[in-house]
């Protein structure tokens, strides 16, 4: 069974930095995609980030490029998310999940439609202060 669990979410000021953690088991990491999306209050999911170990692939979403960087450790089978230089629009619910979708699939999750993505976990909750 797949099973994703998002931690590090928390209340931080504008230009301050978190890291999420994302553990996932119950299936090879290599196959998958792991995204991180976000969900503002009142409006849609949308994707933020992706690493995809078995192509090299990473995507960004464009609000967010140049101050979140994703990585993986394999070992303890979790993806990070360190997010810098906040702002109050990153408020939202964080999510991971997974899938093992083409490239172009990825995109498509993480630009349009991500409800390509297969299995999800519980959010965790980012507040960024003015």
């Amino acid at each position: 069974e797949v099973q994703l669990q998002a931690s590090g979410g928390g209340l931080v000021q504008a230009g301050g930095s978190l890291r999420l953690s994302c553990v996932v088991s119950g299936f090879t990491f290599d196959d998958y995609t792991i995204g991180w999306f976000r969900q503002a209050p009142g409006k849609e999911r949308e994707g933020v980030s992706s690493i995809s170990r078995s192509d090299n692939f990473i995507y960004y979403a464009e609000s967010v490029k140049g101050r979140f960087t994703i990585s993986s450790d394999n070992a303890k089978n979790t993806v990070y998310l360190q997010m810098s230089n906040l702002k109050p629009e990153d408020t939202g619910v964080y999510y991971c999940a997974a899938d093992r979708g083409t490239r172009e699939w990825v995109v498509q999750a993480m630009t349009e439609t991500w409800r390509l993505f297969d299995s999800w976990g519980p959010g965790t909750q980012v507040t960024v202060s003015s």
